[in-house]
């Protein structure tokens, strides 16, 4: 029998009951597991709802299922967080496989330090990489500053980096931001609701949006660790690069400006700078190449959407 932890985990999921079912499975195999589960649905079916009220095997957890009111990542993880009663909130998403004691190594994370208001696990197939020459220039443009390393950082126009893994870090390492594949957070730590309206859809950046939020009278911390494997699945929210590239820009200018007070000249410069590497970025792989032009529409529509708001 697991050890029930105070935590309710939300994940939000539409049409990938194949992916959640894993991911549950994934979870019936820990240790320690949530006391609750919640599963805020937006499919256009009813075979998420069928997988929720079945019983799988070594889950201990209670698992809910609700309808989503309104589709949408922030959206449906608001709603979930509505509805739990637990004082310590998990995110998750529905294509995620925890290795050994993940979420053991989590909860004893937040515990080490009361002034911790969130951790997160660290994906295994997604790692900081040590800039090349180049990007460590625009990195030391974005952030005024030289560092020895960037990673688990936030630099100038919400720039966001993964946390790094190696031997020689500790366990629990202080991080400026958290992702929400696999995230605990102090319930007394969240602002009401934690994911502003401005996000929609797909919901990118989001997640920087809550744990800068939160960051701001909390540590956050990354535990090195607690170890994921993103399942990454497809979904009709990648299928149109453009509306990405739209949505990704129009979102880090929200961070920027709304949650980082980032306003200046010169903060806007920087802005564009990276959105020139980025574009010069994916002309490297012939997979950006193919998108390089809805790319390129979708980030002067985000310049408009910008301009005239």
């Amino acid at each position: 029998m697991a050890e029930l932890l105070p935590i309710a985990v939300v994940i939000p999921t539409r049409d990938r009951t194949a992916a959640l079912r894993r991911t549950l499975e994934s979870l019936s195999h820990q240790s320690v597991q949530p006391a609750e589960v919640s599963v805020v649905d937006a499919s256009a079916d009813g075979s998420t709802r069928s997988l929720c009220v079945e019983t799988v095997t070594s889950l201990q957890s209670v698992v809910s299922w609700h309808r989503a009111d309104l589709a949408g990542a922030a959206s449906q993880r608001n709603q979930g967080v509505r509805g739990c009663s637990q004082p310590v909130i998990g995110f998750m998403d529905d294509d995620i496989l925890l290795e050994p004691d993940c979420f053991g190594r989590l909860w004893r994370a937040l515990q080490s330090d009361n002034r911790i208001g969130g951790v997160n696990a660290m994906i295994t197939n997604q790692r900081y990489q040590s800039p090349g020459r180049i990007s460590q220039i625009v990195f030391r443009l974005l952030d005024d500053r030289p560092e020895s390393s960037y990673a688990g950082s936030v630099l100038g126009p919400a720039v966001n980096l993964l946390p790094e893994d190696r031997e020689d870090l500790p366990e629990v390492v202080v991080v400026q931001w958290l992702n929400t594949g696999c995230t605990l957070y102090r319930r007394e730590a969240l602002p009401d609701p934690p994911f502003p309206d401005h996000f929609k859809g797909y919901s990118l950046m989001e997640d920087v949006t809550l744990s800068l939020t939160v960051g701001k009278s909390w540590k956050l911390a990354n535990a090195r660790t607690a170890r994921i494997y993103h399942d990454s699945q497809p979904g009709s929210h990648k299928l149109d690069p453009a509306h990405v590239a739209e949505m990704e820009l129009v979102n880090r200018h929200y961070v920027m400006t709304k949650v980082l007070g980032r306003n200046r000249f010169s903060d806007y410069l920087k802005l564009l700078l990276f959105e020139l590497f980025s574009l010069a970025s994916i002309l490297q792989v012939p997979a950006g190449r193919t998108a390089f032009g809805a790319t390129l529409s979708g980030k002067a529509r985000a310049c408009r959407l910008i301009v005239t708001k």
